[in-house]
């Protein structure tokens, strides 16, 4: 079973798929990487040092900026990562509908025509019932 996982080859983290121990060492793609810490299943770890101030990569882009200095294989978590998201410390989810395509066509009834509610919930991706 694979321990890790380097997700975009720019990353400079990786992430956990099991818990892992501090002194534990994993391998991936013929790479050695040695925990200096516990990591939780799910966390990311640096791949290589990371300096204060230097971007954390995940999935190829900037996720956050290290708060302090990293090491190879420590926990990169919030205790030590400034988010990328600037001061946005909440946000509320309100879809315009104009993006969004219906995934479920079950409830549709036939009719000559659709109707007006019916083409209002499609645009919203909504169950006209």
């Amino acid at each position: 079973m694979q321990d890790i996982v380097k997700i975009n080859r720019n990353d400079n983290v990786a992430v956990a798929l099991r818990p892992l121990e501090k002194g534990e060492t994993c391998l991936w793609r013929a790479r050695r990487w040695t925990m200096a810490e516990e990591i939780p299943q799910g966390h990311k770890f640096a791949l290589k040092a990371i300096r204060s101030g230097e971007e954390i990569i995940k999935y190829g882009f900037r996720i956050g900026y290290a708060r302090e200095d990293i090491g190879a294989g420590a926990w990169v978590h919030v205790h030590n990562v400034k988010t990328a998201l600037g001061d946005v410390v909440s946000y509320d989810y309100m879809p315009s509908g104009k993006d969004v395509e219906p995934t479920e066509h079950a409830f549709l009834k036939v009719t000559a025509e659709p109707t007006a509610r019916w083409v209002s919930a499609m645009k919203f991706g909504l169950s006209p019932q």
